[in-house]
């Protein structure tokens, strides 16, 4: 989100501080002993199934409903920034929206850039790209229960922090928790990188829901956040973002700014359970 008058790693230190400060608070993370060895056996179980989650997700289509407010100083609303989308993938795995709902933005504090709309259909919702697994750094934190889920929480942050001025990718930075038993993830919390004086992004946690029994898919992503930019000025805002409705089906659309219904998805067959 963009200072409006649409978010660089100075320093590695300066934003692995602000990593520990934003995601070293969670009081239910209870510290366990494991191997290295360990470890690294569910890094590379969780990094491997979430590969395996992107490929299914190819043969999906879902409903994404984005809202963004800038909140003022008593609270109220003063802007509202809304888009709708149907969502599928093709068999490269290349992403395509056809929006369905988009309304006048009101909001004036902020401009909604192109990389917030790449944040909410990548590390907004997924975390983490499978094909940049090897750019990160996974620390073991402990783990933590969440309804009836035990789960392992780690730390992640890029080998080495992204220049907004050398790469348009974008990556994740922030914690991921992981079923103990399945080893996939099933919720984050974290911001995209890279980030420059005049850029910024928030805080997002996602939840993901279970999907034909066995993949984790986002189902809704959440950030109350005040973005500082250069200067010291700074905007409130909260955002929501729903994923729902995921059926079998791909179509191949554009993405279109003024056309109000979705092409109907071309089904796939069903995949085989093992």
């Amino acid at each position: 989100m963009k200072k409006h008058i649409g978010f660089l790693g100075a320093l590695a230190f300066v934003v692995l501080t602000a990593v520990s400060a934003a995601f070293g608070q969670q009081t239910g993370v209870v510290k366990t002993d494991l191997s290295q060895a360990e470890v690294d056996r569910i890094v590379k179980a969780f990094t491997a199934n979430e590969g395996e989650f992107r490929e299914a997700l190819k043969i999906y289509a879902f409903d994404r409903s984005a809202t963004v407010h800038t909140i003022g100083m008593g609270g109220q609303v003063t802007g509202v920034y809304r888009r709708d989308s149907f969502m599928t993938f093709n068999s490269e795995g290349a992403r395509f929206e056809r929006i369905t709902y988009f309304p006048v933005p009101t909001i004036r504090e902020l401009t909604i850039t192109p990389a917030d709309i790449e944040d909410l259909g990548g590390v907004n919702p997924f975390a983490l790209e499978p094909q940049f697994i090897s750019l990160y750094n996974f620390t073991y934190v402990g783990k933590e229960k969440i309804d009836d889920l035990e789960l392992y929480v780690f730390d992640v942050s890029p080998k080495v922090m992204p220049d907004a001025k050398k790469t348009k990718q974008r990556f994740f930075t922030g914690r991921v928790w992981v079923d103990d038993r399945d080893l996939m993830i099933v919720k984050s919390k974290g911001k995209g990188l890279p980030e420059d004086k005049n850029n910024k992004y928030p805080v997002v946690e996602t939840w993901r829901e279970n999907v034909d029994g066995k993949y984790w898919f986002p189902s809704i992503s959440l950030a109350d956040d005040e973005l500082v930019f250069d200067k010291g000025y700074s905007v409130k805002m909260r955002m929501k973002v729903k994923y729902e409705n995921y059926r079998i089906g791909r179509s191949d659309v554009r993405i279109v700014e003024d056309e109000d219904v979705p092409a109907e998805p071309t089904p796939s067959p069903t995949p085989k359970k093992p």
